[in-house]
Parts: C-alpha cells; sequence; structure tokens
C-alpha cells in the first residue's frame, strides 16, 4: 500500500455539503462519477479523492479525516472570517492541527505547520 485514494463521508444534503467543500476548502468536484452508484459528487483534493455520499451522517464519534494546509494560520484566519467555526491549533508531534465540521456535522482536521 503505498495512499490513501479517498475517503467517504455521509452527508445529508449533497449540494450544500459539496458547495462547501468546494467553496470553503478549495476541493474540486470531478465530473467522472457514474451516475448508476446513486447520489454522490467525488472531490478532488491534491491527488487524493473525497466521496460525499447522500444519506444520514452517523453520530460524531471521532471520526474524522486530515487535510494538510500550506499555511495552518492563514487557513483559520480565511475560514473564519467567512463565519466558519475552526478550532484554535493545538501541537500534535511536530506539526499542528485544528478542526471544522462540514455542514453534516463530518469533523475535518486541518493539518500544518
Amino acid at each position: 500500500m503505498r495512499a490513501i485514494h479517498h475517503v467517504s463521508v455521509v452527508v445529508g444534503d449533497l449540494e450544500k455539503s459539496a458547495a462547501f467543500y468546494e467553496r470553503a476548502l478549495g476541493f474540486r468536484r470531478r465530473t467522472d462519477r457514474p451516475g448508476q452508484l446513486g447520489p454522490g459528487v467525488w472531490l478532488d483534493v491534491g491527488d487524493q479523492q473525497l466521496h460525499l455520499i447522500e444519506g444520514t451522517p452517523p453520530p460524531a464519534q471521532g471520526q474524522h479525516f486530515a487535510v494538510f494546509a500550506d499555511d495552518l494560520d492563514a487557513e483559520i484566519r480565511r475560514l473564519r472570517t467567512e463565519g466558519i467555526d475552526v478550532s484554535d491549533p493545538l501541537p500534535i508531534g511536530s506539526m499542528r492541527q485544528a478542526f471544522l465540521t462540514d455542514p453534516a456535522g463530518n469533523a475535518i482536521e486541518l493539518h500544518g505547520e
């Protein structure tokens, strides 16, 4: 194994969540998702993908995915300026992490220096 190809998360409102990932985090929507898979959206982030699956999100129990931020402090400021609640960064090893949630309540870790 060499990398994670994609992560899937369940969202209640597919278009609202997709717009959040595109606008707030700069993910790019893919156009090659087969329609026979049912309601969903595929998004690119770097060389990996996030797959949004329409449904009832599970209760939050610590599950999350992390994305690298080139400038963690600048991203936190930008997101807060847009009205998005982001935690203060905390040290984790030699890096730092901050958390936010998407419109469906899925936790997202911002990971950076």
